[in-house]
């Protein structure tokens, strides 16, 4: 039986359970040890580990055949310290893995003024955060250059689910930038990419990045329309880009300074992978139709889960 090893056990790994649990022999690597529990009953080995302590990862050496890696960098510094620490320990053992499965971001792209683009854009990271990944990309590109890994890249952009909305946005009344500066942005279910992470293990192609993006085509305004009225809330009102900067957080803020329009023709051609929400509407349907913050049909994660923000 393959062993595959979790990183970033956080909402989109327990999305991955179902796909695994009873194929394969799952640990689960964990830094809080209250949820081992939850971990172990969800049919998952817990580990333990902190990705920012370099020394307690010894254990991961030679444990697993596929690494699927979805902890987000530190918040702060230039370089991703948790992947070039999960690396280290990777590289120790007298095995190493098959394949390993990245989840980075679109925010590698930067700003792309609305163009439509693919997986042959140059990177061009304008924020501190989206630097931590593309470093976190090139330090596992030569790892598995070095090694003979395989190594899948899947850059995620805004990550949604019923549970995942911003419904609490809408009800504050927090502004939207008006339609002249409103910046396009794209979106993927986080059911639809615990599955990518599956198809990319299976299909994906060696040091391949595939953009994990639904077919939607909106901007950030139309986006937070299309939530307001799925659940009977206001819009949000629209801003002058200036008259926003004054109302908005600089972090807030710099979700709005970039614009692209992601294509997924890899996702779809190379891993196959049929989305069950091919575009924000759909996801909204769904999760309009459940009760409040219920995991979506068919992916359900255990309810013994607390809500979760990226643990690793």
């Amino acid at each position: 039986m393959q062993k595959v090893l979790l990183v970033g056990c956080g909402d989109v790994a327990r999305r991955t359970l179902p796909f695994l649990v009873g194929r394969y022999r799952v640990y689960a690597l964990l830094r809080d040890p209250s949820q081992a529990a939850v971990w172990r009953a969800a049919g998952a080995t817990p580990v333990a580990g902190d990705l920012d302590r370099a020394a307690g990862l010894a254990r991961l050496a030679g444990l697993s055949d596929v690494v699927l890696h979805l902890a987000p960098p530190p918040n702060g510094g230039t370089t991703d310290t948790r992947t070039r620490h999960l690396v280290a320990a990777l590289a120790k053992g007298k095995s190493l893995p098959r394949c390993i499965v990245y989840v980075s971001t679109t925010g590698v792209y930067g700003d792309c003024g609305g163009a439509v683009i693919d997986e042959t854009r140059r990177l061009n990271p304008e924020s501190a955060r989206a630097g931590r990944r593309v470093d976190a990309e090139v330090v596992l590109r030569r790892f598995a250059r070095r090694t003979g890994v395989r190594l899948v890249i899947l850059r995620a952009p805004g990550i949604y689910a019923a549970e995942r909305l911003p419904v609490e946005r809408l009800r504050a009344g927090t502004p939207a930038l008006a339609a002249s500066d409103d910046p396009y942005t794209n979106h993927i279910h986080a059911d639809d990419l615990a599955a990518a992470c599956i198809a990319a293990w299976r299909r994906g192609g060696a040091n391949r990045v595939y953009n994990a993006v639904d077919d939607s085509d909106l901007t950030m305004g139309e986006y937070f329309d299309r939530v307001a009225a799925a659940f009977g809330l206001p819009k949000p009102p629209r801003l002058g880009r200036d008259e926003a900067a004054e109302r908005l957080s600089p972090l807030q803020m710099s979700f709005m300074r970039e614009s692209r329009r992601i294509g997924n023709r890899r996702l779809r051609g190379e891993l196959k992978l049929r989305l069950a929400y091919p575009t924000v509407d759909d996801g909204l349907r769904a999760a309009a139709s459940q009760p409040p913050a219920a995991p979506a049909p068919g992916r359900a994660r255990p309810a013994a889960f607390p809500p979760s923000k990226g643990s690793h």
